[in-house]
């Protein structure tokens, strides 16, 4: 294992993203347990992507333009809808003090498929394992599925780290209305965006 790829993936965990904003908007709304579940999901998000990218079926979206179309699009509007969700009901900022089984099932659900419908991701992953494996030598695959493993640690640790960080600053943040309000409108905006920019991707 190089300390290169280690790097690089902790460098691309560590940049905000959709699962990221989910995971702290779930700490900071419903506290240590939802955000512990968002982390979770959004990890297990990762899956699906590096599975196919190792099967090699990420090619078929990037010679697809349709099909990339196709999910590109319903990713953007699911974004779009989590955006909506914020701003009307609260959605993963919404107020509770514990998660109930059948609401860790939602957010867990949720989560995932933030992650699984963004088509950029099977792509990156196409891209990114096959430079720190020897993709002709033997045992490539069981190589590249180690790195994926691995790449899914960091990124469950990275997450988890994040979930802590928002629920600890919960108490802080649920005591002053008018700041829960204003990070609402900002997470809602900041879902919106990213699922504008899904939408206008190439």
């Amino acid at each position: 294992m190089s300390t290169e790829f280690l790097l690089t993936s902790l460098v691309v965990i560590l940049l905000p993203g959709a699962g990221v904003l989910y995971t702290v908007a779930l700490g900071i709304g419903r506290g240590w347990t939802a955000g512990m579940l968002g982390a979770v999901a959004g990890t297990l998000a990762i899956l699906p992507h590096m599975a196919a990218s190792i099967a090699g079926l990420a090619a078929l979206l990037h010679a697809s333009a349709l099909a990339f179309q196709i999910v590109k699009y319903l990713g953007a509007a699911y974004l779009l809808y989590m955006a909506w969700e914020v701003l009307r009901r609260g959605g993963a900022l919404e107020l509770a003090a514990e998660t109930a089984p059948r609401s860790g099932g939602r957010i867990v659900l949720d989560g995932m498929l933030i992650g699984l419908l963004n088509p950029k991701l099977s792509l990156f992953f196409l891209a990114f394992l096959p430079q720190f494996a020897p993709v002709d030598a033997p045992g490539a695959t069981a190589h590249m599925l180690e790195l994926a493993g691995v790449f899914m640690a960091l990124t469950l640790v990275v997450f988890i780290g994040y979930a802590a960080f928002a629920s600890a600053a919960r108490r802080h943040v649920l005591s002053r209305p008018a700041v829960l309000r204003w990070m609402r409108r900002g997470f809602a905006g900041v879902f919106a965006f990213l699922g504008l920019r899904l939408a206008v991707s190439e």
